[in-house]
């Protein structure tokens, strides 16, 4: 199954941070593509350094839920830890996009239920997979422009 992985660093060396999760992401799915890192500014919470982002695109037979967990672990590795909502962060994981499946568990959502309305997601994701579509909301390319506007 398709599998779309956002990925985002705003503290210590966020490169080094996004390079290791991408190894460790390899793992556990088959990677097809991956983004240029793209430097961008925080959404919500409180002030913070801006972020490096990323998007990896590839395939997985593994249940969308157990992904998560093994996603959870890399952030665990990095030294991520969850004290302030939306807060500054070592590694952050959010699985976007498992196939066309929508999920909506009180540990899962899928697809994402804010990536149709983050630029740090859609451009990176843009880049890779120019034809991609996210369930529920069109295609990414029509997402973007719409952000833009």
């Amino acid at each position: 199954m398709k599998v779309v992985i956002a990925l985002g660093s705003n503290m210590g060396d966020t490169n080094s941070h996004l390079h290791h999760a991408i190894d460790e992401l390899g793992k556990h799915i088959d990677i097809n593509a991956v983004s240029s890192f793209y430097k961008t500014a925080p959404v919500g919470g409180p002030p913070q350094d801006d972020y490096l982002n990323a998007v990896v695109v590839g395939e997985s037979e593994m249940d969308p839920l157990d992904l998560l967990v093994e996603m959870q672990e890399i952030e665990l590795l990095a030294g991520r830890t969850r004290e302030i909502q939306w807060g500054p962060r070592t590694l952050d994981l959010d699985l976007i996009a498992y196939g066309d499946l929508v999920v909506q568990e009180p540990h899962l959502e899928l697809p994402h239920p804010r990536a149709h309305e983050r630029t740090f997601v859609l451009e990176p994701w843009l880049e890779i997979d120019p034809d991609a579509t996210l369930a529920g909301h069109g295609s990414i390319r029509d997402l973007m422009r719409a952000l833009k506007e």
